[in-house]
C-alpha cells in the first residue's frame, strides 16, 4: 500500500507516494522543546556564561564594542529577534551608549547587503541607533593579526580588530567542510580577508588527488586542518566573547551558549549533535528528501547543503531524490560560474589556482553526482545543471517514474538539512 509523504518545497509542500512496506524509517531530528522565553535564556547565558567573567563585567572595561553578526545566507538563525535583545542588555544592563556600539555583518566573501536587507537583519530599529555595516573582505585596511601554524595570514575588519570588546553572534550547525559552523567561523571566515579566507577555504581539497580532502566533513572537527586554522585565527582576536545559537529540526530557537570563544562553542556543537544526529542500522538503496522549503532551497548553492547531511544513509550508487525549489537558481555566481571550466576541462586547475568556497561547493555536487544518482524536483532548468551529473525534472510523476523504486530499499528524511543519519551497529 501506498502512503503520501509530505516535503517541503519553497513556500508550499509536495506529496510523494511511497510504498510503505519498502519504507525503512521515516528518518527526523531528535525531538526538543523550542525556548519560551528568548530574552530570558539570552540574558541567563550572558549573565552565567561557560568558561568567561559575565558579559556585564567584560562590557563594563570596554570603550567600544563590535557585534559581529551573520549575514542573510544564515537569516534561519533569525539574527533580528537576537540582535534587539543583546543591544539592549548592553544599553540597559551595562550602561553603554549606542554610539559606543557598533554592528559588523560577517559576510565572509558575500556581497554584503543592502539597507533594506540589513533592517532586516538587525531591525529597523537598531539599524537607526546603531552603526550597521557590512564586512568587506577585499578592503584595503584590513589588520593583520598574525600567520597560522598552517600557514594562513589573517587579516580581519578594521573595526573589529580596534574594538575593545568583539561579540560574535552565530548558531552552529553541521558544515560539510568546518564541521561545524558558528563560533569561530564568525572570525574566519566571517570577517576576515579574501586572501585569508582562500588560504583557509583551499584545505578542503585533496593535496595530491582531485577529490575531497578525507579530513574534512560534517561533525569532524579534530584534525580538520579548516577548523585548526580558524581556531588558530580566532584565538589572535583580543576579548572575544561568543554567542551561540541551537535551532531544533523546525530551525526554531532551542538553546543559547555564551562565554568562550571555544569551549562555549564546543557546547552548541554537543547539543547539534544531540538534536540532528540519528542512528540507522544500515544504508538504504533509496532517500528521498527536502531541503526544508524556503530559504534553505532558495538556490542549488543552499540547497545542496542537505545533499551533504544525508548522503550518509545512501549505500553506494544509491538514489537520492531531493525537492529544491531553487528560486534563485544555482545561486552566487561563485558557485554556478564553476560550470564554465567544468564543460571545458580545466576545472581542477583554475580551482587550484583561484580557490574560492562556492567552487569547491560546485565541485563537491560533482563529486556527489558521480557516486550517486542524484533525481532532483526544481524549477531549476535541467540543461543548466546537466554537466554536473545532476537529474532535474519539472514533472513529479515522471521523476519517480524514472526513479524506479520497485522492490528497493528507502528512508523518509523529510527535512535533509537538519539530520544527519549515522550507521551504527
Amino acid at each position: 500500500m501506498k502512503k503520501n509523504y509530505q516535503f517541503r518545497y519553497g513556500s508550499t509542500t509536495v506529496s510523494i507516494p511511497v510504498e510503505e512496506s519498502q519504507v525503512i524509517s521515516v528518518i527526523e531530528g531528535n525531538t526538543t522543546e523550542p525556548l519560551s522565553d528568548i530574552k530570558g535564556a539570552l540574558y541567563s547565558s550572558l549573565d552565567y556564561p561557560i568558561d568567561s567573567e559575565s558579559l556585564e563585567k567584560a562590557a563594563s572595561k570596554a570603550s567600544s564594542i563590535v557585534i559581529v553578526v551573520s549575514d542573510m545566507t544564515r537569516f534561519w538563525m533569525r539574527q533580528d529577534i537576537i540582535v534587539p535583545h543583546l543591544v539592549e542588555y548592553l544599553v540597559e544592563r551595562c550602561g553603554k551608549k549606542y554610539s559606543d556600539l557598533e554592528i559588523v555583518i560577517a559576510t565572509g566573501t558575500h556581497i554584503g547587503g543592502s539597507e533594506e536587507e540589513l533592517r532586516t537583519l538587525v531591525t529597523s530599529d537598531i539599524y537607526d541607533k546603531v552603526k550597521t555595516v557590512n564586512h568587506d573582505c577585499r578592503a584595503d585596511d584590513l589588520v593583520y593579526l598574525g600567520t597560522t601554524e598552517y600557514g594562513t595570514p589573517v587579516k580581519v575588519n578594521k573595526d573589529a580588530a580596534a574594538a575593545d570588546l568583539v561579540i560574535c553572534l552565530g548558531a552552529a550547525t553541521y558544515h560539510v567542510m568546518a564541521g561545524f559552523g558558528g563560533g569561530r567561523k564568525s572570525i574566519l571566515p566571517g570577517i576576515s580577508g579574501l586572501e585569508t579566507i582562500k588560504h583557509n577555504h583551499s584545505y578542503s581539497l585533496s593535496p595530491d588527488k582531485f577529490i575531497t580532502n578525507p579530513e574534512i566533513g560534517n561533525g569532524i572537527l579534530e584534525g580538520n586542518p579548516l577548523n585548526e586554522d580558524m581556531c588558530q585565527a580566532a584565538a589572535m582576536m583580543k576579548n572575544l566573547f561568543m554567542i551561540t545559537l541551537v535551532t531544533d529540526t523546525e530551525f526554531r530557537l532551542a538553546s543559547i551558549f555564551s562565554g568562550h570563544w571555544k569551549t562555549s562553542w564546543e557546547r552548541a556543537c554537543e547539543e547539534v549533535r544531540r538534536i540532528y544526529t540519528v542512528p540507522i542500522k544500515e544504508k538504504a538503496d533509496v532517500v528521498i528528501t527536502s531541503c526544508g522549503g524556503f530559504p534553505k532551497d532558495e538556490s542549488l548553492y543552499q540547497g545542496t547543503k542537505a545533499v551533504d547531511n544525508v548522503i550518509s544513509a545512501l549505500k553506494e550508487g544509491g538514489t537520492l531524490i531531493l525537492l529544491l525549489e531553487g528560486r534563485n537558481g544555482g545561486g552566487s555566481p561563485d558557485y554556478f560560474d564553476w560550470i564554465k571550466p567544468l564543460v571545458n576541462g580545466t576545472f581542477e586547475k583554475e580551482l587550484r589556482e583561484n580557490f574560492t568556497v562556492g567552487g569547491y561547493i560546485f565541485f563537491l555536487n560533482c563529486e556527489q553526482a558521480s557516486r550517486f544518482n542524484i533525481l532532483m524536483y526544481s524549477s531549476i532548468p535541467a540543461e543548466t545543471v546537466k554537466p554536473m551529473g545532476i537529474k532535474v525534472y519539472d514533472d513529479l510523476d515522471r521523476m519517480m517514474a524514472e526513479a524506479d523504486l520497485e522492490g528497493k530499499s528507502i528512508y523518509v528524511i523529510p527535512t535533509g538539512s537538519t539530520v544527519l543519519p549515522e550507521v551504527r551497529a
